[in-house]
């Protein structure tokens, strides 16, 4: 007995997965339109954005952090790649990568006053997320870019699985998280992370260098942002200085319902995805049953504190 349960996932990591299977038992039970590979593949489609952007928040909850700038970034590169392939007339591809590099400076910004000068992420992301937010307003005019190349929306095309239509956007995702995973897991580099995030200090005297450690987070958190933005033009078609301004919260609870620590260096990156699916699952299911988005967020709280009381409540077991 003792041989199995040594075997088997901690609770933490499982946890994500038995309210998935919960979730779609029950919306599988209460509306027949559920369990079709349409509705799965919607639902994917759906949360593709945030998924993204909860690769980059789950790298820096690991280091005991927090970004809240994350979904105004992702806003402000989708405006920068669809403003300068629209205005300026730059190639696609060039487009693209200047809108995740404008992404990935603020990333390194937010990773050079969280190391150097030492301010709380919570205030140094606050304060980025409202410098993020109005460089789009004035950058964009507040006026949506309409005139995106089709290299940009490709990803949100789809192909057909079985005769359900997946869009490539959905399996960029999941290949991200992949990587991802296997860089946390497999590396030096991603043992770090979670190093960083247990103990810093002692981390430190061991001779791994902590801050050059978060400083790469934050910048390769500010790619993923950018990436997502890409994921979000293919998605809409369109560059939206509106968006964004939600996708902070909504990363942060797939970050937390998939079991990450918000204390730091604990949890499994591949949990974050299933949190994010499992809101989508809430979201989709509880549409389909004709439940009101209010009481939509209501649940959605809910979970998250949950979340949050058994995270602390494991902390205390284990002392």
């Amino acid at each position: 007995m003792d041989t199995l349960k040594s075997k088997l996932p901690p609770i933490g990591q499982l946890g994500p997965f038995i309210a998935l299977v919960i979730a779609c038992a029950v919306f599988g039970l209460t509306t027949d339109r559920f369990f079709s590979g349409e509705n799965f593949s919607l639902i994917l489609q759906q949360v593709m954005v945030v998924g993204v952007i909860a690769i980059g928040q789950t790298l820096i909850i690991l280091t005991a952090g927090i970004d809240l700038s994350c979904g105004m970034l992702m806003a402000l590169g989708s405006i920068v790649m669809t403003k300068f392939a629209a205005d300026l007339g730059m190639p696609a591809p060039l487009a693209i990568l200047c809108g995740i590099g404008v992404t990935a400076l603020f990333g390194l910004v937010n990773g050079l006053l969280v190391t150097r000068i030492k301010l709380p992420p919570f205030i140094v992301t606050l304060g980025t997320f409202n410098i993020a937010f109005a460089i789009t307003q004035l950058y964009s005019g507040s006026q949506t870019i309409t005139e995106v190349p089709p290299l940009m929306t490709w990803l949100g095309g789809t192909f057909a699985i079985g005769g359900t239509n997946v869009a490539f956007g959905t399996v960029l995702m999941i290949l991200l998280y992949l990587g991802a995973w296997f860089w946390l897991r497999e590396t030096g580099a991603g043992r770090h992370v979670y190093a960083v995030g247990n103990n810093p200090e002692a981390t430190r005297l061991v001779g791994i260098p902590t801050d050059r450690v978060l400083l790469g987070v934050y910048v390769l958190a500010g790619v993923f942002y950018g990436i997502a933005s890409l994921l979000a033009v293919s998605r809409t078609g369109v560059g939206d200085p509106n968006a964004g301004q939600t996708e902070n919260l909504d990363a942060i609870t797939a970050v937390v319902l998939g079991g990450t620590s918000l204390f730091g260096g604990r949890g499994m990156i591949l949990g974050s995805l299933i949190g994010a699916i499992v809101v989508g699952v809430l979201r989709n299911g509880l549409t389909l049953m004709g439940v009101s988005s209010v009481y939509q967020v209501l649940i959605t709280g809910i979970l998250v504190i949950l979340a949050v009381a058994i995270d602390q409540l494991s902390r205390k077991g284990g002392r």
